[in-house]
């Protein structure tokens, strides 16, 4: 069966090329013109893709991508013509997997499509999806974050951010090495989005279990510390 790809874009000269693009490459393609249309279309065709432009009538990309944010791990690649790390820090921190500036090369995005949903087919793979600690539980499979008997919601990057650090108990991770295997692309700009997480993490778990921390390694990066990992 084909994958689904929404395409959420107003110029429609933009999105019939894309759409152009994506069916060559075998996606069952839909548009939605407008944000408010692209969160009703995103409920009701449930694709396995998401190409969201961020200057948007009725609701910019950012309020679609929350929306979508709220339910669904779903792929997010953000399509706009801004180029500042300001709004690619904002992108990412929201729980976009990727994003592109215009104007874009074709070979490019379907390349980035591939990539993306390539990591999202691996972490629903056969490996376990679920990390138990000391007061600890972190699923992927749910996305949910347990800490001391309670669900605590996270954004999908923290989780995604957490389980990744510990999977790997004690080994330490660069910002770039977290940037790139996290958010799964080349990241040319400000790298403090990985600080700004891991902070917000550091509130849901600090004090929790004296077995376990997330770490700073100045100069280095962070690690998922573990007591006689």
């Amino acid at each position: 069966m084909a994958k689904k790809a929404l395409v959420i874009e107003d110029d429609g000269n933009i999105a019939e090329l894309l759409r152009l693009y994506l069916e060559k490459d075998g996606f069952d393609v839909s548009r939605a013109a407008d944000g408010g249309e692209g969160v009703e279309m995103f409920r009701s065709f449930s694709p396995d893709l998401v190409l969201l432009d961020i200057m948007l009538p009725v609701m910019d990309g950012w309020s679609v991508l929350r929306e979508i944010r709220k339910d669904s791990a779903a792929p997010v690649i953000m399509l706009t013509a801004k180029s500042e790390t300001p709004d690619k820090v904002a992108g990412l921190e929201l729980g976009a997997d990727d994003y592109i500036t215009k104007p874009f090369e074709p070979k490019e995005l379907i390349a980035r499509i591939h990539a993306v949903l390539r990591r999202s087919d691996e972490g629903g793979g056969k490996k376990s999806n679920r990390l138990s600690f000391d007061k600890l539980v972190v699923d992927l499979d749910s996305y949910e974050l347990i800490v001391d008997g309670r669900r605590v919601d996270t954004p999908p990057k923290e989780l995604e951010l957490l389980f990744h650090l510990a999977s790997y108990p004690n080994r330490v991770f660069t910002r770039n090495q977290l940037l790139d295997e996290v958010w799964g692309f080349d990241y040319f700009g400000d790298s403090r989005t990985v600080d700004v997480h891991i902070k917000r993490l550091r509130e849901k778990l600090e004090g929790v279990s004296e077995q376990w921390s997330v770490k700073t390694v100045w100069g280095v990066g962070y690690k998922f510390e573990v007591t006689g990992a």
